[in-house]
């Protein structure tokens, strides 16, 4: 038994990331049934709308699974009292401060993760007494660090620092990454991209096809004085750069930005026009897999590589 799988009740420790208008669930379902933590992401969903992914959840799997929630989305009291209700046992907190829900949730018998990109706030969230944390490197898509700090380095430093279970994510789709990450210090990882370009994905087929088809290079991450996040570069990100060169304000790049443009590109199939988040492990995904055949890959991989590295 490992930590992370001791923690949540799962047979591996991979847990699936979060991803906005990706992970309804039918991929957080299939991931919890494949022997992950699936996770709902509550960071683009109007309450009622997780209410429902929630139940239907419930219904499709019988194993543990839990729900992302952003912080600097609104509706968060609502969000919260609704986990609550339909009896979520496990969340998953990003983009904010630990202490705001922590101890809410966990009165409530909740097991609390915190997503960090350094090793000075992963010291914060163990503070504030979540169960584990999620140390994630800059190579991730969606949301990222300000720091920089790659996962190779970020891990070992975390590792550190800290007690409490440690999941490394950033960078990691294959059963070999995991085994790397688990050698830094990590007790299990979180899988992003690669769950991403799955069958039960609920992004487009077109975006799941764009990961397919991008190679190394072909994301950056932008937007630091908004919230960094890394983009395909796409028409739309040259856009940013080009309003960059005029050195914007804030509120152009707000402009620029407008509403809804992540549910646009990822969740409507806009190539040209939408904001598509993705990592830089893009450039080793080459297909589109049901959940099941991703995960059993990573696992036997992940045991062949340890046998490999025995070896050494």
């Amino acid at each position: 038994m490992n930590k992370i799988t001791q923690l949540f009740n799962i047979q591996y420790p991979i847990v699936q990331g979060g991803m906005i208008w990706n992970s309804g669930y039918k991929l957080a379902s299939a991931v919890s049934n494949a022997g992950g933590l699936g996770l709902i992401g509550a960071g683009s969903m109007y309450p009622e709308v997780l209410r429902e992914h929630i139940q239907k959840c419930k219904k499709a799997t019988d194993k543990p699974f839990g729900v992302n929630v952003p912080m600097l989305y609104p509706n968060i009291e609502e969000i919260m009292n609704i986990i609550v209700e339909e009896g979520v046992k496990i969340v998953f907190t990003s983009a904010g401060n630990p202490k705001t829900w922590t101890s809410f949730l966990k009165e409530k018998g909740i097991t609390v993760v915190h997503v960090v990109s350094s090793s000075k706030f992963a010291l914060k969230a163990q503070e504030a007494g979540v169960d584990a944390v999620v140390a994630e490197g800059f190579e991730a898509g969606g949301h990222n660090g300000r720091e920089e700090t790659t996962t190779l380095t970020l891990i070992p430093m975390v590792r550190e620092k800290i007690e409490i279970p440690l999941i490394a994510a950033g960078g990691i789709a294959t059963g070999r990454g995991m085994l790397a990450a688990m050698v830094l210090g990590a007790d299990g990882v979180q899988v992003g991209s690669r769950f991403a370009a799955s069958i039960e994905s609920s992004s487009h087929a077109d975006f799941k096809q764009t990961i397919v088809d991008l190679e190394e290079g072909g994301t950056q991450v932008t937007l630091k004085e908004l919230a960094p996040v890394r983009l395909i570069k796409n028409k739309f990100y040259q856009d940013i750069q080009e309003l960059y060169a005029k050195c914007p304000t804030t509120d152009d790049l707000k402009v620029l930005l407008g509403r809804a443009r992540a549910k646009r590109g990822m969740f409507e199939g806009d190539l040209v026009e939408g904001e598509l988040e993705i990592g830089q492990i893009s450039g080793l995904i080459h297909d589109i897999k049901p959940v099941k055949e991703i995960v059993q890959n990573m696992v036997s991989e992940f045991e062949k590589a340890k046998q490999e590295a025995v070896s050494l």
